[in-house]
């Protein structure tokens, strides 16, 4: 899920009960889940569920950073740079974490990135990436807009190296792109109130690696 916006935790607390009560093996929140306020991530932090019943990824987004949030975020959830595994007995699948909260990956972690991609992904059956500002803009947004050379180098390392899913928020509106063989997905928000609130299911098995949106 992405761009929920705590304060409000009404489609949050919906979506972690879904979640769990499918079984599912994790949650990744794609940024924006804050505005950045102490008070929202107080209330996000006594809101994680317990890691025995699901684990939870959180990557940070532009509202994550506001009022000095970066130093809230980081304090509570660690690094918003990582990736971690998914290993079952028929393959091993790698799942990448971006901060894009400031709009750019910068130098440093676009170096990590092909790094990665470049030492671990012929190991892994399926790649899929998440980062909070989304590449192909369905609206205008005022603030937060991904610079475009990067873009093309991103582009070109997903496709070189056979990344399957891009997923971001940002936008708040979902849109499907495909390039070569990656799909950009970028999701509806989880925000209170909005009209088409929504999230998605990742659905990987042996015979493929699919999704489902879900409004709530």
């Amino acid at each position: 899920m992405g761009d929920s916006h705590i304060g409000g935790i009404e489609n949050y607390q919906l979506f972690t009960k879904n979640a769990i009560q499918s079984k599912a093996l994790a949650l990744v929140m794609v940024g924006d889940i804050t505005t950045g306020h102490i008070k929202d991530y107080e209330t996000l932090s006594q809101n994680i569920p317990p890691k025995d019943s699901i684990s939870s990824f959180l990557l940070v987004g532009n509202h994550d950073l506001y009022f000095d949030g970066w130093k809230e975020f980081y304090a509570r959830f660690g690094s918003s740079i990582y990736y971690f595994q998914v290993k079952t007995r028929e393959a091993s699948d790698l799942f990448i974490c971006l901060d894009s909260g400031s709009g750019t990956l910068g130098d440093k972690q676009m170096q990590w990135l092909k790094n990665l991609l470049k030492s671990k992904r012929e190991y892994y059956r399926y790649c899929i990436v998440f980062t909070h500002v989304n590449f192909f803009r369905t609206r205008h947004t005022g603030s937060t807009n991904p610079v475009v050379e990067e873009l093309q180098i991103l582009m070109d390392l997903f496709y070189t190296y056979n990344v399957n899913f891009v997923i971001m928020g940002h936008d708040h509106i979902k849109s499907i792109e495909k390039l070569g063989n990656t799909s950009y997905i970028t999701l509806d928000a989880l925000l209170d109130g909005f009209n088409q609130a929504g999230y998605l299911e990742l659905i990987i098995n042996n015979q493929s690696a699919n999704y489902k949106f879900f409004n709530l």
